[in-house]
């Protein structure tokens, strides 16, 4: 369904560790926002939502909302440290367009 790779899982094992309360995964959705209409939102939660898929990823758990499967379906998740900041990046075969920004995306309908 989708991907992390090393450093993703590293970065979310980080920040659940120096979270103040305790988190059972990352939850991963897609939302309404952005100029090109959509953009990935994510969240340190204690326990799935009704109907999220719960995804293993290495030592990782991972919350995908049910609405975000068709969308998240074959990406892969990363995560970048460069002189300009550090963040995720999401490679999505379902993005058809991003934003000049970078931020939001259009998916395949």
């Amino acid at each position: 369904m989708l991907d992390l790779t090393d450093r993703a899982q590293a970065a979310i094992n980080r920040f659940t560790q120096s979270a103040e309360t305790p988190v059972g995964g990352l939850r991963i959705s897609v939302v309404d926002g952005g100029c090109s209409g959509l953009q990935y939102a994510l969240s340190l939660e204690s326990s799935p939502r009704d109907g999220d898929s719960v995804l293993a990823c290495g030592a990782t758990t991972v919350f995908v909302a049910a609405a975000s499967v068709p969308v998240l379906s074959g990406t892969t998740i990363d995560f970048v440290e460069s002189v300009e900041g550090s963040g995720f990046t999401f490679s999505n075969p379902n993005a058809v367009r991003t934003c000049a920004c970078g931020h939001s995306f259009a998916a395949c309908s």
